[in-house]
């Protein structure tokens, strides 16, 4: 038996997609309204990372979007910022020489965001994206080996990619739309975190379904359960689709119902967005703000 069929054998992917979403509207029903204040919204501001993923970005779009967050806290001295920037490879060096806040610089790597290249290119680019900076790696699983059913082969191809990430955080991608179910979400979800990622990480944002309430909700479960196993704690990033402080507050909800308070900080639970912070911002400050 291999190692990832005893792996396997350790949880239950039998998750009923209906009953997952009659808990999440349960969540919500009971504590939505709670999280749903100022406090929260500042919160979440502090968890985002802030992102630009275009193949039309330039030097000159990222330094601008770097020297707002250089400048956040002169203009809004009473907020926190947000928890990291996330930008393409070629972009980190950029990041990097003029970013002067304290936070995380974040690049997609490994063939991102379809991940059919070679293994060689994946470590390859994660590696040249550490050197030149990022302190934290976004890559996807190879969503085609994977629902094919070569977990092995997923599973060596990130445990490779992780080696690459030397003193960097590893957040995987699953691409919960492509993967249809929560029981294909909760087992990619343990094969990521069999595989030495720091975070999990719903989607890339680059196809029609993103971040769902569904798998946050199965992904937090994974979390939890992993956790209660082996006493490892892994971080939670949704990302692609979270624009609104509305759906933020929802994402949170869940997070903080499943996981609790301990995962309700910037080092332990992220929001992939661009929109979702001037949105953020004009919550808290009760007017519209377009400050990003």
């Amino acid at each position: 038996m291999s190692k990832i069929d005893d792996l396997f054998k350790q949880y239950n992917f039998n998750v009923s997609d209906e009953a997952v979403k009659q808990d999440i509207d349960k969540i919500l029903a009971a504590h939505y309204d709670e999280n749903n204040n100022s406090a929260v919204y500042k919160q979440c501001l502090n968890q985002i990372d802030l992102t630009s993923l275009n193949g039309t970005d330039t030097d000159a779009e990222i330094i601008s979007m770097v020297t707002k967050v250089n400048g956040f806290k002169t203009v809004f001295p009473h907020l926190p910022n947000v928890g990291a920037i996330c930008v393409y490879p070629s972009l980190v060096p950029v990041v990097k020489a003029h970013l002067t806040e304290e936070i995380g610089i974040a690049a997609v790597s490994a063939g991102f965001p379809a991940s059919q290249t070679f293994i060689e290119v994946k470590v390859a680019e994660t590696a040249m994206c550490v050197m030149e900076g990022a302190t934290e790696i976004d890559v996807v699983i190879s969503i085609g080996k994977f629902l094919e059913g070569k977990f092995e082969e997923v599973y060596e191809e990130l445990s490779e990619i992780k080696a690459a990430c030397r003193e960097a955080h590893l957040k995987v991608i699953l691409e919960t739309g492509a993967l249809v179910s929560a029981s294909n979400i909760k087992k990619a979800s343990i094969l990521a975190m069999a595989s030495g990622a720091d975070f999990i990480k719903t989607s890339t944002g680059k196809i029609p379904v993103a971040a769902t309430l569904e798998a946050t909700y199965v992904m937090c479960q994974a979390i939890k359960e992993w956790h209660e196993k082996t006493g490892v704690k892994i971080s939670y990033k949704p990302a692609g689709g979270i624009v609104t402080t509305e759906d933020a507050v929802k994402h949170f909800s869940l997070v903080k119902a499943i996981l609790g308070d301990e995962w309700l900080n910037k080092t332990m639970f992220r929001f992939g967005a661009s929109r979702l912070a001037n949105n953020l911002l004009s919550s808290i400050e009760g007017k519209e703000v377009k400050y990003f």
